[in-house]
This record gives structure tokens, sequence and C-alpha cells, in this order.
């Protein structure tokens, strides 16, 4: 039974660690809180084995990311004032074309 706890817990945080890497914002949290759950369970009842804790720390390490990278990780969108030029430019070029063709 602690195997089972122990491979859920493993596999909640290599989906944790892949939705941290990935944009997916605070969705990373849900499968990192359940590894965290699986983990401590595993310990409490496997005391004395090392696996366990190592695994809640590396969780523990991924959770500080996530919060981290949610917290210091500002998204910003900026205006491309050289394609916004350009795209008016070409605009106008299309819409002079159509007048001469309007013209013949």
């Amino acid at each position: 039974m602690t195997r089972l706890f122990i491979i859920l817990s493993i596999v909640f945080a290599v989906f944790g660690l892949v939705f941290t890497i990935l944009p997916m914002g605070t969705i990373a949290l849900v499968p990192i809180a359940l590894a965290l759950t699986f983990a401590f369970i595993a310990i409490l009842r496997q005391r004395e084995k090392l696996f366990p804790k190592i695994l809640l720390l590396i969780i523990f390490l991924n959770l500080l990311t996530v919060i981290g990278k949610e917290v210091f990780v500002k998204d910003v969108v900026e205006d491309d004032k050289q394609f916004e030029s350009v795209k008016d430019q070409s605009e106008q070029e299309a819409q002079k074309e159509l007048e001469e063709l309007e013209n013949l």
C-alpha cells in the first residue's frame, strides 16, 4: 500500500513539474498538492525510509518554484510599433492599388 502512495506521488510530482515548465499558470498546484498528500501519507506509513522524505523535499521545492514563478514573473504584452507602422503602410498601398484598379 505504501508503494502505491509513493508511485502516485511520483506520478503527480512529474505532472506538477511538467505543468511548472509549461506556461500553465497556477494549474500546476493541483498535481503538486496531490503529490504532497500522497508523499505525506507514505511518510506516515514508513517513518524509517528515506525515499519518501526525499520525494517530499523535491515536491516542496517544486511547489516553491510554482509560487515563485507566479509571484515574480510578470507576463507583459508590448505593442510592436514597427509592425504597426508596416501594417498601416501596407494597408495604404493596398488602398492605392484598389483605387488605381477602379480608375481603369
